[in-house]
């Protein structure tokens, strides 16, 4: 059974709903880089307060933080983990497969969400988030498809791939999940 996995899929498609609920039925840790960073913050530790101070700044935290914190938490978990929002391109992959290499916990499987735009697009206008506009959206599925999209590509090759139709009710897509990693 794999035990050490990471979602795909452009941003709307659905990734920290299907995580939560994967992570749920299984007890896996669900790592979600945006949580990592909060909590991270929030413990006062000398990782946190680094991290802190870029956020504040309203700027990316580094690969090698983030990589840091992940790692940190990944040294303190016996069971399985599913990775949600990171790697984000193919150089942080190339980082954290070294370091998963290092505490050998490999990763063993990779689901990609995948969803049409035009769905997308009305799926996130209709979250009705203060900062989505339809521009905003159609630029950060650009941004997705030039950074994100190597991945596909790097996994599908690695034969560790996985693609799930993401355009289907929370149930369905669940179930896709879970026929796809054998559960």
């Amino acid at each position: 059974m794999k035990n050490k996995l990471l979602f795909l899929g452009p941003p709307g498609a659905g990734k920290g709903t299907q995580a939560n609920l994967f992570c749920k039925k299984y007890g896996l840790e669900h790592l979600s880089t945006g949580d990592l960073l909060r909590d991270e913050v929030s413990s006062g530790s000398a990782l946190g307060n680094k991290a802190a101070e870029v956020m504040n700044k309203g700027e990316l935290v580094n690969d090698e933080l983030v990589l840091s914190i992940v790692e940190r938490r990944l040294n303190n978990i016996n069971k399985g983990w599913l990775l949600d929002g990171f790697p984000r391109n193919v150089n942080q992959a190339n980082s954290l497969k070294n370091l998963l290499d290092k505490i050998n916990q490999p990763l063993e499987g990779v689901i990609l969400i995948k969803i049409a735009d035009a769905y997308l697009i009305k799926r996130l206008l209709e979250r009705g988030r203060k900062d989505d506009n339809e521009q905003v959206i159609i630029n950060r599925l650009k941004i997705y498809r030039e950074k994100t999209s190597p991945l596909i590509d790097l996994y599908r090759k690695q034969g560790i791939l996985e693609e799930i139709e993401g355009n289907a009710d929370i149930d369905v897509v669940f179930s896709s999940i879970e026929k796809a990693l054998g559960r």
